[in-house]
C-alpha cells in the first residue's frame, strides 16, 4: 500500500446534450510511495489534469476507487494541497497576509500564523519582500508565493499542476531548482504535471506516461538518484526512450474515446 493508491479508475464528461460521453480515463492503475517525486507526462488531453482534480478530491470517478493512507478520497482535504497554473493570489493583500489566509484560524493563533507564513516565504527566497502585494512582483515571484501558501499548509502530498508552464525558460529553470531544494529540505510526497521532459528528469524520482485519450499509464521509468546530469550518456538515452513512447502515445488515435449514451 502506498500513500496514494488508484485502482481501476474511469472518468468520462457528459456533453451538453447528455447523448455523449468523453472517456478521459479508463483503467487507471497507480501506486505514488510516501516522499516520492512522480511526474506525470503525456499528450495534451490525455487527462493529467483530471487524474490530478481526482487525487485532490475536486472530481469523483465514475468507476474504481483512489485512497489516500488506505483510505477513500471522497473530497477536498488540507493533507493534499495543490499548487495550481494561476497563481490565485489577493491583489489587497501584501505576501505575509496571502500567505497567512491559507492557515486555519481555529488551530493556530495570529502569532502562530505569522511565524509559519515567514518560514515559508524565507523558503521560497522572497523574505525581502513580504510586504509588497502581487501586483508589484513578477510572474515568477507570484508562483513563489503560491508555492510558500501551499507548503504553510504543511500538506502531505503536494499536487503541482504544470505550476512554471506560463513563465520564461530562466524562470522556470530557477523555480525548477528551487522546488528540488525545498524538496530536498522538507521531503514529502510530489506529484508534478509537466510537459517539459527535462523539467521531469531534473527532479523526479519516477516518472509516468499517460496514453492519448483515453487515458491509461503507457509507460513508467525510474530516473537515478543523485545529482541529475541531463547532458550525461545515461540521461540522454532515458530520454531518447521517453522521446521515443511520447510520439507513439501522441499519434496513437483512440476513436473509442467517445460514446453515445444508451448505446
Amino acid at each position: 500500500m502506498g500513500v496514494i493508491d488508484i485502482s481501476g479508475v474511469y472518468k468520462a464528461y457528459l456533453n451538453r446534450k447528455g447523448n455523449k460521453a468523453q472517456i478521459v480515463l479508463k483503467d487507471v492503475n497507480l501506486t505514488i510511495e510516501e516522499n516520492e517525486f512522480l511526474c506525470i507526462i503525456g499528450p495534451s488531453g490525455c487527462g493529467k489534469t483530471t487524474l490530478l482534480n481526482l487525487i485532490a478530491g475536486f472530481e469523483k470517478p465514475q468507476r474504481g476507487e483512489i485512497k489516500y493512507r488506505g483510505k477513500p478520497i471522497t473530497g477536498p482535504s488540507s493533507e493534499l494541497a495543490v499548487v495550481f497554473q494561476e497563481y490565485s493570489l489577493l491583489p489587497w493583500m501584501d505576501l505575509q497576509k496571502n500567505v497567512e489566509f491559507s492557515l486555519d484560524r481555529k488551530k493556530y493563533s495570529q502569532k502562530e500564523r505569522g511565524e509559519i507564513a515567514k518560514k515559508y516565504i524565507d523558503l521560497v527566497g522572497l523574505g525581502g519582500f513580504a510586504d509588497q502585494r502581487p501586483n508589484l512582483l513578477s510572474g515568477g515571484m507570484k508562483q513563489r508565493v503560491a508555492i510558500a501558501r501551499t507548503l504553510a499548509m504543511q500538506p502531505n502530498v503536494l499536487l503541482m499542476d504544470e505550476p512554471f508552464s506560463s513563465l520564461d525558460e530562466q524562470t522556470r529553470n530557477r523555480l525548477d531548482k528551487e522546488i528540488l531544494e525545498i524538496w530536498n529540505k522538507e521531503k514529502r510526497t510530489v506529484i508534478f504535471i509537466t510537459h517539459n521532459i527535462d523539467e521531469a528528469l531534473l527532479f523526479g524520482t519516477r516518472m509516468i506516461m499517460l496514453s492519448s485519450s483515453p487515458g491509461r499509464v503507457a509507460g513508467e521509468w525510474r530516473i537515478p538518484e543523485g545529482p541529475r546530469d541531463l547532458l550525461s550518456e545515461e540521461m540522454i538515452a532515458l530520454k531518447k526512450d521517453i522521446l521515443s513512447k511520447l510520439q507513439t502515445c501522441s499519434c496513437t488515435t483512440r476513436t473509442s474515446s467517445i460514446i453515445k449514451i444508451g448505446e
